[in-house]
C-alpha cells in the first residue's frame, strides 16, 4: 500500500484543518496545488464520494506539469484509473475525483442540481466572487462526508480574495500574520455582505439563532516550506529572485498588498551609463507605434524606437539609441525607414501587431515597406506591467547598460513613471526589444556605433 504524506509545515496544517473553507496560498512553489490534490484521497474508500477540483480554464488543467499531470503522479499509487476523456480519476472502491473548468461566469449554471461533497479551487484568485459563492450552493453531500471546500492561490491585491482573507494578512506590510495561520474564523452572508466573528456563538448572538456560520481559515506558505521542490529543482529559487520587483514580492515573499506603481519597475541607478558598447553586441530596434500629431489640444502617444543590444559573451544588454516622435502616419513611416537605413541591415526590426485583422494588415504593410530588412511582427498580449517585468528584472540586476547620450534623462524619467505615467510607450518599446532578444530575433552581425 502506498503512503502519501504532506510535508511538515503549511501542507500539514492545511490538510489537518477542520474548516468548512480552507485556503492555502502566498508564495509560488509552497506546495499548495499538491496539497489540494492530496486532500480528497482521505475519502477514496467511500464508494459514493465524488470530488471536483476546478481551474478557470481547461488548458490550465492539462498544461504540462499542471493539475492533471500532478494527479497522475499521485492517484495511480492508490490504484486509481485515469479517464482521460472525462478528466477524471476513478478509485477501486468507486470514489472519483474530477477536474473541471469554470471558464465563463455563467458556466457555474452547468452545475445546477449537482451535489459535490468536496470542491477544490486551484488558483482561487482566478475565479470571481460570484462563481465561488454559487458553487458553495453545490457543496452538499449524501455520501456521509461533511461537505467542505479547499482552495489554493497566489497573492493578488486586486482580487476579492485579498479582502476575504484580510484578517490573516498584515494590512501594512501585505504579509501573512504567522500567529493567525490556520486559525478559524466564521462568517455569514446577509444581503451580499460578509459578516465575521470569532465564533458561531458570537454571530448568532448578533444576528439571530437561525444563522448558519461557515468556518474559514488561511494557511500561508513560501517556497522554503517545500523542501521537496527545492531539492528537485534547485534553480527555481533563482527564477523567482530574477522576477521584477512586483512579481517577486508577490510570488517569492507572498505579499498581498503590492501593486504596480511608479518607481517599482525602474530606478535609474540600476543602469550604468557607459561611453562605448562592445563590438560583439547584437542589436534589435523595436517600435511602439502611434500616429497622431501633437497639437495644443491633445497629448497623444509617442512612436518610439528602442535600439537594444545584447553581448553574447557577457549576456549584458545595452540601450544604445532612442528615437521618439509624435507625427502623422506618413511621417511615422518615413521615420521608421530612415532609422532602419541608419541602423543598417544587420539590425533586426520589431513592430507590434494587434491580434485583430486591422493590426495584421498594418504589420504586413510595414514589413513590405521595409523590404530588405529583417523585420518581425510580434503579437502583444497580457498586461503591460507583466510584459515589462522581465526587462525590469534585468535592469534591477545591473545587467542593462545605457550609452551616454542627451536623451538619457528623459528615458529614465519615462521608465521611472511607469506604469502610472501618462504615457507608457517607452516601457512598451523596451519590453518588445527585450522580448525579441529572448525569442532569438536579434541581429546576426554586430552593429558598429
Amino acid at each position: 500500500m502506498a503512503e502519501i504524506r504532506p510535508q511538515k509545515g503549511p501542507q500539514e496544517r492545511f490538510l489537518a484543518s477542520s474548516a468548512d473553507i480552507a485556503i492555502m496560498g502566498g508564495a509560488a512553489g509552497c506546495g499548495k496545488s499538491v496539497a489540494l490534490l492530496m486532500e480528497p484521497l482521505r475519502h477514496v474508500g467511500n464508494q459514493h464520494f465524488g470530488g471536483v477540483i476546478f481551474r478557470r480554464t481547461s488548458p490550465q488543467i492539462t498544461n504540462e506539469g499542471a493539475l492533471w499531470d500532478e494527479a497522475g503522479k499521485l492517484y495511480p499509487l492508490l490504484g486509481a484509473e485515469a479517464r482521460v476523456g472525462d478528466l477524471e480519476y476513478r478509485f477501486p472502491a468507486g470514489a472519483s475525483v474530477g477536474f473541471r473548468h469554470l471558464q465563463h461566469e455563467a458556466t457555474v449554471y452547468d452545475w445546477q442540481g449537482a451535489q459535490v461533497p468536496f470542491i477544490g479551487f486551484d488558483e482561487l484568485t482566478h475565479f470571481s466572487k460570484k462563481q465561488f459563492f454559487y458553487m458553495l450552493s453545490r457543496n452538499r453531500s449524501t455520501c456521509g462526508i461533511r461537505p467542505y471546500v479547499r482552495a489554493s492561490c497566489n497573492p493578488d491585491a486586486d482580487s476579492w480574495i485579498a479582502g476575504f482573507i484580510g484578517w490573516w494578512i498584515d494590512q501594512d506590510t501585505g504579509l501573512a500574520i504567522q500567529d493567525r495561520a490556520g486559525v478559524l474564523r466564521y462568517f455569514i452572508r446577509i444581503n451580499d455582505a460578509l459578516l465575521w466573528g470569532d465564533s458561531p456563538e458570537e454571530l448568532r448572538a448578533k444576528y439571530g439563532s437561525d444563522v448558519q456560520p461557515k468556518s474559514v481559515t488561511f494557511v500561508p506558505g513560501k517556497l522554503s516550506d517545500n523542501p521537496a521542490l527545492m531539492a528537485a529543482d534547485p534553480g527555481y529559487l533563482a527564477n523567482l529572485m530574477a522576477l521584477g520587483a512586483v512579481e517577486r514580492a508577490r510570488l517569492l515573499d507572498g505579499n498581498w498588498k503590492i501593486r504596480p506603481a511608479a518607481g517599482l519597475y525602474f530606478k535609474r541607478h540600476w543602469c550604468q551609463i557607459v561611453d562605448a558598447v562592445p563590438a560583439a553586441v547584437r542589436f534589435v530596434r523595436y517600435w511602439d507605434l502611434a500616429a497622431t500629431e501633437k497639437t495644443e489640444a491633445n497629448d497623444p502617444d509617442w512612436t518610439e524606437g528602442i535600439l537594444l543590444g545584447r553581448d553574447p559573451a557577457t549576456k549584458l544588454y545595452y540601450v544604445a539609441d532612442w528615437v521618439r516622435l509624435r507625427a502623422s502616419p506618413l511621417k511615422v513611416e518615413e521615420a521608421i525607414k530612415n532609422t532602419a537605413s541608419a541602423d543598417g541591415v544587420s539590425v533586426a526590426i520589431g513592430i507590434p501587431q494587434d491580434p485583430a485583422q486591422a493590426g495584421k494588415s498594418q504589420a504586413e504593410y510595414l514589413i513590405r515597406q521595409l523590404s530588405g530588412y529583417n523585420v518581425r511582427a510580434r503579437i502583444e498580449r497580457g498586461e503591460k506591467h507583466v510584459r515589462f517585468s522581465p526587462f525590469s528584472a534585468q535592469c534591477e540586476a545591473g545587467n542593462v547598460k545605457v550609452l551616454r547620450a542627451p536623451w538619457n534623462n528623459a528615458l529614465f524619467e519615462n521608465l521611472e513613471a511607469f506604469p502610472e505615467g501618462v504615457h507608457d510607450d517607452t516601457a512598451d518599446a523596451c519590453s518588445g526589444a527585450f522580448g525579441m532578444h529572448q525569442s532569438g530575433d536579434s541581429s546576426v552581425k554586430p552593429l558598429r556605433l
